[in-house]
């Protein structure tokens, strides 16, 4: 994409040319500008991309490699002996 031509530019007014010629810049006041966006840290930026390949490592995972597995419960419950017993020493 070029630059328009000056014929094909719009045509400023001459009042506005006056006042732009006539204009005294040292009647501005100054502008402190403030930065609202605030940049991540380091440590931030360190945390995210541990978390980045942490994903890409879990989504390039293969799951052929995986075995079956056979749960076995480890927890027995307490029979009716041992619950009348804790009832009755309580």
């Amino acid at each position: 994409m070029s630059s328009p031509k000056k014929e094909d530019l719009p045509a400023v007014p001459s009042a506005m040319k006056d006042e732009l010629a006539n204009f005294d810049s040292g009647k501005m006041k100054h502008a402190h500008t403030v930065e609202k966006k605030v940049l991540p840290s380091t440590e931030e930026i360190k945390q995210e991309k541990e978390q980045q390949e942490l994903l890409k490592g879990i989504k390039s995972y293969d799951p052929s490699k995986l075995r079956p597995t056979e749960t076995q419960e480890k927890n027995e419950l307490p029979t009716k002996e041992t619950i009348a017993l804790e009832k009755g020493a309580a």
